[in-house]
């Protein structure tokens, strides 16, 4: 059975463009997948702490004591079943300062691990063959030709990360761009670019979960 794990990472729980699409995207995913299994997991709203010991040598053989406590081994089953048994993983990842939030890097530290490494010459891993799509919200543009290309430091790091340990055979990014052209007056003429950008954004996702 098909099974959708979905993450959301925004610290805005009102207002938030990334929540905004994944929730669309879900909605659209599970009509199209009425008997899937689903499972949303909020990075802000339950925060994975950040490490205190070593996560690789645990997941890599948990019947040894690493010096983790119960509530550390039992937060590391849980985030790495969640990977494993999903065939789709939708995450919402605002560009926070250039880069992602840092509940998001907390998770991806629980993943890292040599278990789940492509190891050279490998092709696949453990958790590879799966779709993964990463909805960002960014509130200016860094696309090609624009002043602020080449100071993305989100989508660069997530996919060499997700390609490490074998999540990104089909791996899509979908960027809502200029969600601040809104709010801020000096960014008043290019209110109609972050339209575009969100109705853009809105379209690939429900041709994705289809």
């Amino acid at each position: 059975m098909s099974s959708l794990l979905h993450i959301d990472a925004s610290i805005r729980h009102e207002g938030s463009t990334s929540r905004q699409l994944t929730s669309y995207f879900v909605t659209q995913w599970r009509q199209n997948h009425p008997d899937a299994g689903y499972v949303h997991r909020d990075l802000a709203a339950q925060p994975i702490p950040h490490l205190t010991h070593p996560v690789r040598e645990y997941v890599l053989d948990p019947s040894r004591d690493h010096g983790q406590t119960d509530e550390e081994k039992a937060l590391v089953d849980t985030v790495v079943s969640e990977v494993h048994d999903a065939d789709t993983i939708v995450l919402g990842v605002p560009m926070y300062n250039y880069t992602i939030p840092s509940n998001v890097k907390a998770w991806i530290d629980l993943l890292v691990s040599p278990a789940h490494a492509i190891l050279p010459g490998a092709d696949s891993g453990p958790l590879s063959g799966k779709s993964v799509i990463v909805v960002t919200a960014r509130g200016g543009s860094y696309a090609p030709g624009t002043p602020r290309e080449g100071q993305d430091y989100q989508e660069p790091y997530l996919r060499h990360i997700l390609k490490a340990i074998g999540l990104a055979d089909n791996l899509t990014f979908v960027h809502a761009e200029l969600t601040l052209a809104a709010i801020v007056p000096a960014m008043a003429d290019l209110k109609p670019l972050g339209e575009k950008s969100l109705a853009t954004a809105r379209a690939t996702l429900k041709k994705l979960a289809a």
